[in-house]
């Protein structure tokens, strides 16, 4: 009933930038946050950035002053312009839909949605 789709990975030189984009299309009738994951070789998942509403936006430490989000509501959809990039920031990055509503067949669910991920790597 919903479908995740994410773009904008690949290979970068460190310093270089990447934009990343999630658009979630569907039966959906609201979200409540949507956000950037990434998960590296032997990590855990770790929250990247959120953003509930123009006044609640989340930075993990390591990304604040170099990743930015930007959330369109109208079109469920969302950004992840990442500047000044490291070999650290390499990982499958994966969209995520926080208390999403979605109607199926009369019904209202409340779910989470992951994307499919996407590969960053940043390596000369």
């Amino acid at each position: 009933q919903v479908e995740i789709v994410e773009s904008g990975g690949g290979l970068v030189q460190p310093g270089g930038s990447l934009r990343l984009s999630c658009e979630a299309s569907g039966s959906i009738l609201s979200i409540f946050s949507m956000g950037w994951y990434r998960q590296a070789p032997g990590k855990e998942r770790e929250l990247v950035a959120s953003q509930a509403d123009s006044n609640t936006i989340n930075y993990a430490a390591s990304v604040k002053g170099r990743f930015t989000i930007s959330r369109d509501y109208a079109k469920n959809s969302m950004s992840l312009q990442m500047n000044s990039l490291r070999p650290e920031d390499t990982a499958v990055y994966y969209c995520n839909l926080e208390g999403a509503e979605i109607r199926v067949g009369g019904i209202r669910y409340l779910k989470d949605y992951w994307g499919q991920g996407t590969q960053v790597t940043v390596s000369s």
